[in-house]
């Protein structure tokens, strides 16, 4: 990741608060024996007035169950499904024994502490729908169903939810505010949707919503991606672990957190197998990143994003050949090739990210160490 995004608060960061109390105070409390009811929310005053409109319809798909019988079709409805899993899951919560509801309490917290997830925090028991499914196989599927559920349109559209949790239109259009630097932080060379623009970017699951439960609407968890970082290379690639080995194994690995405020500089070299850098194959570019101290999250990044394959494919394009050009008209300008590197250098670093800045200055650096640009002569 190029650059860390800012975390803006929103009142979307409600929802979170709101499955928070259902998971502790309804879940993990549930006694064997006690039914389910509309009395379980009142200490959460918002949370009880969706609750109370959601039961309302639940009832009246009780009455279409009627119809249903007598073989009319009904669909049941968004605020119904939603007010039944939380229900259902309270059922199965409360046939579990008290260290079995520690340890699911352990993994939720674990699961939304993502800061210390993409450290690689070994303390922090990382959970997947798949651990879970091995002792809880019906619980692990109802709350599969709740979680992937919470991210919904159809959810986050009813009025009595939206009321109170707001818009995630109006999320990202803050948020865009102020991360408003207009490329995706994760490859760097793609523009963002951004205030000016009527539609907006998806939000990407950094930790994948069909691998991980717990944190589905944890805007910690959610960020903005370009289109082709989050629908065309990460999809639902998990970055926490690395791709199988020749064994078939895979390791748990830190990964960059796309809020922290600790910040990092990734180091490019980009050298070529031959100097006619006019007519490059991606097979001719190689490239490198530091440094060191980070490998790990930049071998996770690597490997989610594609980058390796993308800043090739830019090398060999159009883009890196007006790189070129731009150098061969400060030579026609009786600039030193050193003096002309030193101008795009200038210019990068008062934004490295614009117009691709950081992979231009590393191409070009690539292209100066092959000797490409002689005293006073144009290359």
């Amino acid at each position: 990741m190029l650059f860390a995004y800012t975390y803006v608060p929103h009142q979307m960061e409600k929802m979170q608060t709101f499955i928070d109390y259902i998971f502790f105070e309804v879940w993990c409390k549930a006694p064997e024996g006690e039914p389910f009811s509309l009395e379980l929310f009142e200490n959460n005053a918002e949370l009880y007035e969706v609750m109370k409109d959601f039961y309302h319809k639940d009832s009246q798909f009780e009455e279409k169950k009627e119809k249903a019988k007598k073989g009319e079709k009904i669909t049941q409805p968004t605020a119904s499904k939603f007010y039944t899993s939380i229900c259902n899951i309270y059922y199965s919560f409360s046939g579990l024994e008290q260290p079995e509801i520690d340890k699911l309490k352990q993994w939720y917290q674990a699961n939304n502490d993502i800061e210390k997830v993409c450290a690689k925090d070994l303390a922090i028991p990382l959970i997947r729908y798949a651990d879970i499914r091995t002792t809880y196989s019906a619980l692990s599927k109802q709350l599969a169903s709740f979680f992937m559920g919470l991210y919904s349109q159809q959810l986050l559209d009813l009025k009595a939810l939206r009321d109170k949790v707001g818009q995630i239109d109006d999320h990202y259009r803050q948020f865009m505010a102020i991360n408003n630097r207009g490329k995706c932080p994760f490859c760097g060379i793609t523009d963002m949707l951004g205030i000016y623009h009527s539609k907006r970017e998806a939000y990407d699951h950094y930790l994948p919503k069909g691998i991980y439960p717990f944190n589905s609407i944890n805007f910690r968890n959610l960020v903005p991606a370009c289109h082709y970082c989050n629908s065309s290379y990460k999809l639902a690639e998990d970055p926490a672990y690395s791709p199988k080995d020749p064994a078939g194994v895979t390791h748990r690995r830190k990964f960059f957190y796309p809020y922290t405020t600790a910040g990092h500089s990734i180091e490019i070299s980009i050298d070529f197998s031959h100097p006619n850098v006019d007519n490059l194959a991606a097979s001719d570019v190689q490239l490198s990143f530091g440094p060191s101290a980070i490998s790990e999250e930049l071998e996770a990044w690597q490997d989610v994003y594609g980058i390796e394959e993308r800043y090739k494919a830019k090398c060999c394009s159009n883009d890196a050949k007006d790189w070129l050009e731009q150098i061969r008209i400060l030579q026609d300008c009786d600039f030193e090739p050193e003096a002309a590197l030193n101008t795009v250098r200038r210019q990068a670093a008062k934004d490295s990210i614009a117009n691709s800045n950081f992979l231009k200055v590393a191409f070009l650096e690539g292209c100066h160490r092959l000797g490409l640009w002689s005293s006073h002569s144009p290359a």
